[in-house]
């Protein structure tokens, strides 16, 4: 008996606390927070409470609308928030069907997806094979690989999608690290960070080489075995 009151209160527990989350998406909903993006993307990754929507951002099935059991493949869109511990994190999740064109959501909020550059050409690039865009709309200089915020907008008439703007879907400054190797044009920052002469950004004058004390900018990249990349550098005078 005891035993089955325990179970009573727990399952009653977990309703109260899932309505209390509910209640504060809601909210943050309702004041049209500016830290919640809208993403359109695919499920990567199910497992039995949550899953993983392009490899990226961390879902609970119980943010699911309708409570729709989706499959690795399911087209989505989802809104989302910067999380501390997921990097991204969903608090609500629509399943979209082949034949619907809308998001399901308010129009309120950008629409935004999460890509990789798939190829760079003088230009023009694309994303993800799929979405071509104009170097005119990107606040920084792409290279393959790296990870991107687009956002975009969809042509009604075509079903195709316009990119507005393309911006690196991270970035972070570097203080006083050390080149620790050179191959040809490429390098790498502190043994984690890519760099390729290429696409960077330097002080005229100023060629890099091994053991220079560097600041440098650097966005989320995939390349190789590293996950960031230098967009610019600056040698740090030591005294």
């Amino acid at each position: 008996m005891l035993r089955f009151i325990s179970k009573a209160l727990a399952f009653f527990r977990r309703r109260v606390d899932s309505s209390e989350a509910e209640k504060k998406q809601h909210v943050k909903l309702l004041e049209g927070d500016t830290t919640l993006k809208t993403v359109q993307g695919a499920v990567t990754k199910v497992c039995k409470d949550h899953g993983l929507i392009d490899d990226l951002i961390y879902f609970s099935s119980d943010v699911v609308t309708d409570s729709v059991f989706l499959n690795v493949g399911q087209k989505v869109t989802a809104i989302v928030e910067e999380d501390k511990t997921y990097g991204w994190k969903a608090i609500k999740v629509v399943a979209l069907c082949d034949s619907c064109h809308g998001n399901g959501m308010s129009n309120s909020y950008a629409r935004v997806s999460f890509a990789s550059i798939t190829s760079a050409e003088e230009g023009a690039d694309y994303i993800d094979h799929t979405t071509y865009f104009s170097l005119d709309v990107v606040c920084f200089e792409p290279y393959q690989g790296d990870r991107v915020e687009v956002e975009f907008s969809t042509q009604s008439d075509t079903l195709g999608r316009r990119a507005l703007s393309v911006k690196p879907l991270r970035h972070k400054h570097v203080h006083e690290v050390y080149i620790t190797s050179l191959h040809g044009r490429n390098g790498v920052i502190d043994d984690s960070i890519f760099f390729t002469l290429e696409s960077l950004k330097l002080p005229v004058g100023y060629t890099p080489q091994i053991s220079d004390v560097v600041n440098a900018v650097v966005v989320e990249s995939s390349q190789s075995c590293y996950m960031w990349r230098a967009i610019s550098m600056t040698p740090v005078k030591r005294w």
